[in-house]
């Protein structure tokens, strides 16, 4: 019989997925491997969510990664910027390549001709074969509208030092080929790869789950699914879960240590919301329209319990509900720290 998994079940195979059980030595792009990427529409925040996972995390490593190429920021995933590593950008990059078009087409009402796409798309790729070009010149040389689609029709990457701690607008672009290098993957190998990603960060998961971290539909994720042996499961709604065999399921008690989260980190969002590290009462606390950027939060014993901001040049924190007196000492230790690193 499949075993059914309680929340909390999953709330402890997802933290130790996202090494957020205890910090890990391992170098940059083998931690973002195993995150599945790493949300970073801002900046500081890949920096934050490496620090918390990484012992001993310099800042300075990741900068000097961004320029020597060994790890990438590219609009990817959900149409979103991630930080990859270098030998998943391609794989990411082809098996969302044609779900993020689709999606665009659908979306835009006020699209422009795919002829003139091409076109452009034609037009920037020969610019970005001299030199990195800014999203200002994008909008002189096509205006707002191209702009905006015509990485759906050119794989582009962040060119450092835009998208860095010292320069946090991700705002310079290259061409992908000229970063990375040519692409040598299928489709289906690259959709293999990347839902072999997620789970191995995420999982056990929903299918649909998955479709809506990677933006594929999912049609597509059954049928990458139904290539592989996978262990499934039920959550406690009775839903099948599937999960890469081997992976990591601690016990539902194992101790979650306090952990502060960078703005949008991916285990908050919508997909994972099985897990409930974000307790659905508090997910208007850090989602919601006023605060597009989302905000920075406190985990307790797994779970988020309040918020914190940076404030004259320190960390502060507001929990949602009064916490015992030793939890708000771990807190405040974890506050300390983080205030050193913005140092």
């Amino acid at each position: 019989m499949e075993r059914t998994l309680t929340w909390r079940d999953l709330n402890r195979a997802l933290l130790a997925r996202q090494m957020l059980l205890e910090r890990v030595s391992l170098d940059i792009p083998e931690v973002l491997r195993r995150m599945g990427g790493l949300q970073a529409q801002y900046a500081p925040s890949m920096y934050i969510g490496l620090w918390t996972r990484i012992e001993g995390f310099d800042r300075e490593e990741l900068t000097r990664m961004l320029e020597r190429r060994d790890v990438i920021q590219a609009t990817l995933l959900r149409a979103t910027i991630h930080l990859v590593s270098k030998d998943d950008y391609w794989p990411f990059a082809v098996g969302v390549r044609n779900a993020r078009r689709d999606a665009y087409v659908r979306a835009v009402r006020d699209k422009p001709d795919p002829a003139a796409m091409e076109e452009a798309a034609l037009r920037l790729r020969t610019l970005l074969g001299e030199r990195p070009v800014r999203r200002t010149e994008l909008d002189e040389l096509f205006g707002p509208q191209i702009r905006h689609g015509i990485g759906m029709y050119l794989d582009m990457v962040r060119v450092p030092p835009s998208g860095t701690w010292a320069r946090r607008r991700a705002d310079l672009f290259g061409a992908a080929e000229d970063w990375v290098g040519l692409p040598e993957v299928t489709e289906d190998d690259a959709q293999d790869l990347l839902i072999r990603r997620y789970l191995g960060a995420f999982g056990p998961a929903h299918r649909t789950e998955i479709a809506d971290w990677a933006g594929l539909p999912v049609s597509t994720v059954a049928k990458v699914l139904a290539r592989h042996e996978l262990h499934t499961f039920r959550d406690e709604r009775g839903r099948e879960l599937v999960d890469l065999p081997g992976a990591p399921l601690p016990d539902a008690d194992t101790p979650a240590p306090v952990r502060f989260l960078p703005t949008f980190d991916a285990i908050l969002l919508a997909h994972a919301r099985r897990t409930l590290i974000l307790p659905e009462e508090h997910r208007s606390k850090v989602f919601h329209v006023r605060m597009p950027q989302s905000i920075g939060t406190v985990l307790v014993d797994g779970q988020v319990a309040g918020t914190w901001a940076l404030k004259a040049k320190r960390v502060e924190w507001e929990p949602f509900a009064p916490l015992p007196a030793r939890v708000q000492r771990q807190v405040d230790a974890e506050a300390e720290r983080l205030t050193s690193f913005h140092a």
